[in-house]
């Protein structure tokens, strides 16, 4: 699965993590999935200015049965996160 556009409406939330020297994006979108995005130095790509993403489900916790991923996805750029969330508007 690869789309080019992201399908229906999207909600973000920006949350400042001063404490592990990053922050994190909050996704929601129409489908009723999340992602959340982070950024910081306990994150896999944190300390290399990388990004982490993990599919949420309706209740904003972590999902680990859809086909993007079974876990977390660390060491992306911010390109590869888009592609991804991308992707979660159109599970």
């Amino acid at each position: 699965m690869d789309n080019l556009v992201m399908k229906g409406g999207c909600m973000v939330e920006k949350v400042d993590m001063p404490d592990l020297n990053g922050y994190q994006l909050l996704y929601k979108f129409d489908n009723g999935y999340g992602a959340s995005v982070v950024k910081h130095d306990f994150s896999y790509g944190g300390k290399d200015d990388k990004y982490e993403i993990a599919v949420l489900d309706q209740d904003g916790e972590l999902c680990y049965d859809t086909p993007i991923t079974s876990d977390v996805i660390g060491y992306l750029t911010m390109s590869e996160a888009n592609k991804i969330l991308i992707n979660i508007s159109h599970l």
